[in-house]
């Protein structure tokens, strides 16, 4: 039995890297819910960092908060959680989910720009669909990325996600002996 949910978390987390991993995490610096504070993913360099792309309404974005604030605990210290929306969202509205979650991690404003770097939206590809996951290693590099479908349920619902992060985390100290 070990076996077989080992086997399928390896399946789930293959089959996240898509065209959108590989590559580095796009720069940003948003405003996050307070109005006070600036985030820039070069402020979390040397942790995972993942982002997670949102709306307050959908159902799938409200799953994945519960999962994120929970790996923001287990892995203090070592993994960063931003989450950025998009409109229509706004500062009331999120308020009022921070509120109603009890969300702790940033969550972030875009506009849409930052949003359509990471999608790599075009004219031609211009459909955003929420939620989105980014994991971004130490190095600031986008390891993997995931958006909501029955393949990659088990990310948002944590227990693939924490495998992953599990996996990352065992590798970086190899990583930084080599530099």
């Amino acid at each position: 039995m070990r076996f077989l949910l080992a086997l399928c978390l390896s399946v789930v987390s293959l089959s996240g890297a898509g065209e959108l991993s590989g590559r580095r995490a796009p720069g940003f610096a948003l405003l996050d819910s307070t109005l006070t504070r600036y985030h820039d993913p070069q402020d979390y360099r040397g942790k995972i960092l993942l982002v997670d792309i949102m709306l307050t309404t959908c159902p799938h974005c409200q799953q994945l908060s519960g999962v994120l604030e929970e790996a923001a605990r287990r892995y203090k210290g070592r993994v960063q959680v931003l989450s950025i929306v998009i409109p229509p969202d706004n500062q009331t509205t999120v308020a009022k989910y921070i509120a109603e979650k009890k969300i702790t991690n940033p969550i972030l404003f875009d506009c849409g720009q930052v949003t359509a770097s990471y999608l790599k939206a075009t004219p031609q590809n211009s459909r955003i669909e929420v939620p989105h996951l980014f994991i971004i290693d130490e190095q600031g590099m986008i390891r993997n990325d995931y958006g909501y479908s029955e393949a990659t349920r088990q990310i948002f619902e944590g227990k693939a996600l924490f495998a992953e992060l599990d996996r990352m985390l065992k590798q970086a100290p190899a990583s930084k002996s080599k530099r």
